[in-house]
């Protein structure tokens, strides 16, 4: 029979494992240093404001952002992928990108897309599931079917920085 180990051993501590503390004022995990940079977010913004505006500006535009990554994380088909992630700055930073690119008057400050995506895998189909998803977020807001498909065509060349890191 084994013996119970001491009360006085932090496991945690014997094991190497850190605890991640979230930002008081962010609620965000802490992440590397990185350069952050409007280029980041892989694509350059719509002229004009004619496309923030179809999407409801910032407030739509961050509905949408937190509604699809939510339809994402309830996924059966993806939920697993976002398991271990920071839901508050992936909703965030999403925000950003799609504010960004949509030229709502946001600046984009996360990690570029090879970099925020690296060694999670991702496949073609999980992708296809996230675009749904977004699609579905976008229908309920709705947004225009000629819109949502301008936002696609922006994000589509990003999935070859996605898929398979």
């Amino acid at each position: 029979m084994q013996d119970t180990p001491p009360p006085e051993v932090d496991w945690d501590e014997e094991f190497g494992v850190e605890e991640r503390v979230r930002n008081p004022e962010t609620g965000e995990f802490p992440v590397d240093p990185y350069e952050q940079d409007n280029n980041n977010a892989g694509a350059h913004p719509f002229a004009g404001t004619n496309m923030a505006q179809a999407f409801g500006g910032q407030d739509g535009i961050r509905r949408i952002a937190e509604r699809a990554v939510e339809l994402s994380r309830q996924d059966p088909r993806i939920a697993e992928i976002f398991v271990a992630h920071d839901m508050v700055r992936l909703k965030r930073t999403l925000f950003e990108q799609f504010c960004y690119i949509l030229n709502a008057g946001c600046d984009y400050t996360g990690r570029d897309m090879a970099a925020a995506h690296e060694g999670m895998g991702v496949r073609t189909s999980d992708m296809n599931a996230l675009v749904e998803n977004l699609q579905q977020a976008m229908q309920e807001e709705g947004i225009p079917f000629s819109a949502q498909n301008r936002l696609l065509a922006k994000l589509a060349p990003m999935s070859k920085n996605v898929i398979g890191n």
